[in-house]
């Protein structure tokens, strides 16, 4: 197995605070995997075997329902763990994890986890306050489902998707990766037929453009502003 060279992965948040000989210790236990588009990291229900770090992509962590419907819970950048059920308490994943470009991940075996945890705790601080971050995440968006109108869903989303993967363009920041106005809709709670009729609205207005999978906010300050808006009817 070819050695992964410790520069990738020093400055990841899983790893903050780690002398080279122990990355070069932990590495030993990994595998680098290339995921093509579309292809599965690990799929919702399936026995938690491995836990990973995406380097270079996307992944998109969906999950689908009891009534059969798919959620889109998160995106996950490169530098990010994920299917780290183990550490959660979990046996197997709560979710699915689909490449949304050719991605590679780094993977390790879960029944390693214990031992690297015992000999290197901040892997363990570390990955609680990554799983902290993501769960204060969550947190933001049970509130705009509960309390927010579509248009202030949907530009918090977008938002979001900006802050995490935006990359500045000519005419604004791409979201850097491919989406789809149906991966939206299930990030937010509502139909195909309302985020398309939203988007087309917005792209009339000069907020965004949009084309096959692809979102620019060409006016990110106008959908802040969508975002934060009161609803009808309520002080501000």
């Amino acid at each position: 197995m070819a050695t992964i060279d410790t520069s990738l992965v020093a400055k990841l948040p899983l790893f903050a605070g780690f002398a080279p000989a122990e990355l070069d210790a932990i590495l030993l236990e990994a595998r680098s995997i290339r995921i093509p588009k579309n292809g599965k990291v690990f799929e919702q229900g399936e026995d938690a075997h491995s836990f990973y770090v995406l380097l270079h992509g996307h992944v998109r962590a969906s999950k689908v329902t009891l009534a059969g419907e798919q959620v889109v819970v998160r995106y996950v950048s490169p530098g990010e763990t994920l299917g780290v059920a183990m550490a959660i308490g979990l046996s197997r994943y709560p979710a699915t994890a689909t490449a949304v470009d050719d991605s590679i991940v780094l993977a390790w075996p879960t029944a390693a986890w214990p031992r690297l945890v015992e000999r290197y705790p901040s892997l363990a601080t570390n990955t609680l306050r990554t799983v902290g971050s993501r769960l204060q995440e969550t947190h933001s968006r049970v509130i705009e489902m509960s309390t927010q109108q579509v248009e202030q869903r949907v530009a918090h989303a977008l938002l979001r998707l900006a802050k995490q993967s935006g990359r500045q363009v000519d005419n604004g920041v791409q979201i850097d990766f491919p989406i789809s106005r149906q991966d939206i809709a299930q990030m937010t709670g509502t139909t195909l037929h309302t985020i398309s009729r939203l988007l087309s609205g917005w792209e009339q207005r000069g907020l965004i453009e949009s084309g096959r999978q692809k979102i620019v906010l060409r006016e990110p300050h106008q959908l802040v502003v969508l975002a934060e808006q009161a609803p009808e009817g309520k002080a501000p």
